[in-house]
């Protein structure tokens, strides 16, 4: 499967997600690269034995989206819900196939621990954001591998929220296999990519979910409140305890989003 994968469908995928599928639109409104690039997410997920979940529905308008972060499987797991430009550390370029695709889909690269990158980046999040495209963050930022906690979200990537007057959609994501959160699907101590991407294939079938939750607008209570919201509600979905509890202050306010009737139960991700 991974073979045929590969052969077959890598070289379909690379072609329509040239400049040619971006100047085609389906009847959904949805860009021909866009819907290709998810159609092979989904499917790689698939070569890996995830079955997928989507639960919620992935905000239409520019949004900032942010998420907890386990693996580098979190990329292909929210790229095949939504057309996304992600902020990833710059390691991911020399990945291969992965770090190729995920420069196709436009993934901004952030040098970790560099204040000018950051600086760059937030920017060029802004534009994007200001064009109507949106833009999915890990705001837990340092090395992933955390399947079962939540880390502290950095405030200062929620700036871009207030910058372009959109909403912050918080994404809860999980690795469950009986029952239980799949602790294998992260880096191992010392394990490298191609390690771990190996190790993965011999695994068991296991659930990968993305539970979409509702945006929340920025407010005055600032970016820091914003942040610990978002990180409380996928706290919250994910059945995890609050190791470290966030200070008191109003709630964020949740907005509507476009088509929320259909958003409740579960839906099957594998459009």
């Amino acid at each position: 499967m991974l073979l045929w994968h590969v052969l077959i469908d890598l070289p379909i995928t690379m072609v329509l997600i040239s400049p040619l599928g971006a100047a085609i639109r389906l009847p959904s409104g949805e860009r021909l690269d866009q819907r290709v690039l998810r159609w092979w997410q989904g499917g790689l997920l698939r070569v890996f034995g995830f079955r997928l979940r989507c639960v919620g529905t992935p905000n239409r308008c520019a949004t900032l989206f942010v998420a907890n972060h386990c693996s580098w499987l979190d990329i292909c797991l929210l790229h095949s819900q939504r057309a996304l430009g992600f902020v990833g550390k710059a390691e991911i370029a020399a990945w291969p196939l992965v770090g190729w695709l995920a420069t196709r889909g436009g993934t901004l690269y952030h040098q970790r621990g560099s204040k000018h990158s950051f600086g760059a980046v937030s920017a060029l999040m802004v534009q994007r954001l200001l064009r109507g495209e949106s833009v999915a963050v890990f705001p837990e930022g340092g090395a992933v591998g955390k399947v079962d906690r939540v880390g502290i979200f950095h405030a200062r990537i929620f700036q871009v929220c207030a910058d372009a007057d959109v909403t912050v959609q918080p994404v809860a994501l999980r690795y469950v296999r009986q029952g239980r959160p799949a602790l294998w699907v992260a880096f191992g101590e010392g394990e490298n990519f191609f390690a771990n991407f190996w190790r993965l294939l011999a695994e068991p079938p296991t659930t990968a979910e993305a539970h979409f939750l509702p945006p929340l607008a920025f407010s005055n209570e600032g970016r820091r409140h914003l942040a610990e919201t978002a990180r409380a509600q996928i706290i919250a979905t994910l059945g995890f305890a609050e190791a470290t509890p966030a200070r008191p202050s109003t709630p964020a306010r949740a907005v509507a989003t476009a088509g929320e009737s259909e958003a409740a139960g579960d839906t099957d991700a594998s459009h």
